[in-house]
């Protein structure tokens, strides 16, 4: 064959195999291509810190201790559910599956190991953080190093000591943290000095009532095992090394500073604002801004970041285009330096603030977006804001259970979905308009987005919050932010008063709407305390239905948002539903509350915190003193009746009280007894003594077709490691481990038992009083 016969069949051959390939890579295509279905479920990063949360979630609601073994299962399902994922990829190419049936089993590996994961998390997050909590009352001496100082909901100076030493304690035994209320005029100590002290602790109180606010878990995961109060002078032992880097020191002199040169509450919300420390704002002060739906305003958050990084990244980078612009810095990515420079500024505040876990949270989420500038990605994203969710759930899983994480990523995410509708409709508007319709419109999304948490959370929901927000909203991130920024930077030349001034007259006007707008009638209306299982239903099911109709629209999207559509329903109905407890009863039994047509009557007012906390919940704006005097209680004080259909309900309290049960205890009576009831005293009624409410905690009664239903909080809560001491025992906390044949709910000294006597210290001296220890203990819980 010559060479110009041979080149006919090359060419042919060549076009053959070009053919060949076509054919296989439009089959291949056709096998592959993306449908927008699969599109929908491709977008796995947004769906990831749901799927955890879910895992984080269930993990919370377990009401035993999971082991060893039972992290060990999940291990090993998200083991198998992930080696699920990378097998179903791989039985296509071998011809064994279609994509369709892959993509499923891909997604649903990935979705079961992101659950488990998150159960795993919080598993791992709470052995980090575990630290003894004391069990018992004690009073004696207190050793330790002052880490904190911060004004309670009473209005009263507490410090927060580390490395403590108790008397009669051995250091497996002592808390990691103590926190104590100072009574009367008492001189502050320095920060990062060591100090001495006689004070009253005890185990962080629980709810007020079943499924209430668990102070317990929030101040396990903050490693605070004790909480009570002291009347005596702090002595100083050891001061505060000399530290110039040393955040609290520099955050505490600088709000000092603030506050002398501004001075008032201004001032103090102002060193809030740009330090963190509000130990100077008056209670009084932070009520009305509750009121006013203000408070969010004070604790450093994502508004404040964002305000902030904003401000910096703005105003650097149109100083660097100015620069551009002079011929320097030519082809520079400019928007990347103030990026830059934005997030080192970030860092600072979230240094400079202590680092509370809402402040990190913002931080994370503003680092986030930063970085997405730096990588020349979309800053502003629903996968950008769920990249900071499932960093924060897989670092602090706790945080899923708080309000500010909930209303935080609940207000963003709601801006970020609704905001693209915004643009396209924006141009209609004349430019002169667009910047105040954009802040009414996302103050609404906001307030639409947070309102349902914030009454559910706080029982409360300001009317006139979106006004107040409005007026004052703008005036943080235009004049009090970015005055704040000057501040710092001319405090080192001695010429920070001008700036100081100006951010001061922004508090002020803050200050003054919200004085304003509670003012106006009708400023706060209470709401009825939700079920328990309200938010986490309606909560899950206006997220999985959002994120089921973000882009592509499928069969499957459709039939997700109808199912999470179902959630919602049922929470709402959950919600409207609820029935509040006909009969509350205290943890230690010094409060009783009977539920009227008139509202919750009360014993006595006694127990401020707690009662307060009914009322609340009831949705009723009356105080302990004025819920005490309504029609309903009859009798002496310490020997207090009432009739609850046709149960007697007796409360005996005082000196005396166990002296009385045997007259009380009669047929068909619930005797609440706010003492240790004598041997044999209980034969004809129902005798609910202050060791056995002191081992259940807190109870709940309903009465239906006449009998009494009764929930505690033991129940409610289950034997965890931040409510029971068997459990802590179990695991080798307080210094001992119970044998593998003890259950963790076995007999156990309950926190709050009047008279324990723990070996690691005495017990309350006579004299001090079960009341008179709750009603000092309550300014510990926030």
């Amino acid at each position: 064959m010559t060479a110009t016969e041979a080149a006919p069949s090359d060419g042919r051959l060549r076009a053959g195999l070009r053919a060949l390939g076509a054919a296989l890579m439009a089959r291949e295509t056709s096998r592959t291509r993306p449908t927008a279905e699969r599109v929908a479920r491709a977008g796995l990063l947004i769906w990831a810190p749901v799927l955890v949360a879910l895992g984080i979630g269930g993990w919370f609601l377990l009401r035993f201790e999971p082991r060893l073994p039972h992290y060990g299962l999940a291990l090993a399902g998200m083991l198998a559910a992930l080696g699920l994922a990378w097998l179903a990829p791989r039985a296509v190419i071998a011809g064994r599956l279609d994509w369709d049936r892959a993509d499923l089993l891909r997604l649903g590996g990935l979705g079961v190991a992101l659950g488990l994961a998150g159960f795993l998390a919080a598993g791992l997050r709470l052995h980090l953080v575990a630290a003894p909590v004391m069990d018992y009352r004690y009073y004696g001496p207190v050793e330790g190093r002052v880490v904190e100082i911060d004004r309670s909901a009473r209005d009263r100076m507490r410090v927060t000591l580390d490395r403590v030493t108790l008397r009669d304690t051995t250091p497996a035994r002592t808390p990691r943290r103590v926190r104590l209320s100072l009574t009367g005029d008492i001189p502050l100590p320095q920060v990062g000095s060591r100090v001495m002290l006689t004070g009253h602790l005890g185990p962080p109180p629980g709810p007020a009532e079943p499924f209430g606010f668990d102070f317990r878990r929030s101040a396990f995961f903050e490693g605070l095992g004790a909480v009570g109060y002291t009347r005596t002078p702090i002595l100083t032992v050891e001061p505060a090394p000399p530290r110039r880097l040393d955040a609290t020191a520099v955050r505490l002199a600088l709000s000092a500073a603030m506050q002398r040169e501004i001075g008032g509450q201004e001032g103090a919300v102002a060193s809030a604002l740009m330090t963190g420390d509000r130990s100077g704002i008056a209670e009084s002060t932070n009520q009305l801004m509750r009121d006013s739906n203000l408070y969010h305003i004070v604790s450093i958050s994502g508004l404040h970041m964002s305000m902030l990084a904003g401000f910096v990244y703005a105003a650097l980078r149109l100083a660097l285009a100015g620069v551009q612009a002079l011929g320097l810095l030519v082809g520079r990515p400019v928007h990347k330096l103030a990026a830059l420079a934005a997030l080192v500024v970030a860092t600072v505040y979230l240094w400079l603030s202590g680092g509370g876990v809402p402040t990190e949270r913002a931080w994370l989420m503003v680092a986030v977006m930063l970085a997405a500038v730096l990588a020349d990605r979309r800053a502003i994203s629903l996968r950008t804001v769920a990249l900071a969710a499932l960093m924060i759930l897989l670092v602090a899983p706790e945080a899923l259970v708080t309000p500010g994480f909930q209303m935080s990523f609940a207000a963003t995410a709601a801006l970020i979905l609704l905001f693209p509708a915004w643009s396209r409709r924006a141009q209609m508007l004349p430019w002169v308009l667009r910047g105040a319709a954009l802040l009414v419109i996302s103050s609404l999304i906001a307030a639409l987005a947070t309102s349902p948490l914030a009454a559910a959370y706080f029982n409360r929901s300001a009317q006139y919050g979106m006004v107040a927000n409005l007026l004052v909203v703008p005036v943080m991130g235009a004049v009090v932010m970015p005055a704040g920024v000057f501040a710092a930077l001319l405090a080192p030349v001695g010429l920070a008063g001008p700036a100081l001034w100006l951010m001061g007259l922004g508090t002020r006007w803050m200050l003054h709407v919200a004085e304003l707008v509670t003012g106006w009638g009708g400023a706060v209306v209470m709401v009825t305390a939700p079920h328990w299982a309200a938010v986490p239903l309606g909560g899950t099911g206006v997220t999985v239905a959002l994120l089921a109709l973000h882009g592509a629209r499928g069969r499957l999207s459709r039939v997700i948002a109808a199912l999470a559509g179902l959630m919602v329903l049922s929470g709402a109905l959950l919600w409207l539903w609820t029935e509040r407890p006909d009969i509350l009863i205290a943890g230690d039994g010094t409060a009783v509350g009977l539920m009227t047509p008139a509202g919750r009557v009360l014993s006595k007012p006694a127990g401020a915190f707690i009662a307060d906390s009914w009322l609340r919940a009831d949705g009723d704006l009356a105080t302990a003193e004025e819920a005490a005097a309504r029609p309903g209680w009859q009798g002496e004080k310490g020997a207090r009746q009432a009739s609850l259909g046709e149960f007697r309900i007796v409360h005996l309290s005082g000196k005396g009280a166990a002296d009385r049960v045997a007259q009380a205890c009669t047929k068909g009576a619930i005797v609440i007894l706010a003492a240790r009831a004598p041997e044999g005293a209980a034969r004809d009624c129902l005798l609910l003594d202050q060791s056995r409410v002191a081992r259940s905690g807190a109870m709940a009664g309903w009465l239906r077709e006449g009998q009494m239903r009764w929930v505690s909080d033991e129940a409610a809560a289950g034997a965890r490691l931040w409510t029971s001491p068997a459990v802590r025992r179990a695991w080798g906390l307080n210094g001992t481990r119970r044998s593998s044949g003890e259950g963790a709910g076995a007999a156990e000294e309950r926190p709050g038992a009047v008279g324990a006597k723990g070996k690691g210290g005495p017990a309350e001296p006579k004299g001090g009083g079960a009341e008179t220890k709750e009603k000092e203990a309550e300014g510990e819980q926030p």
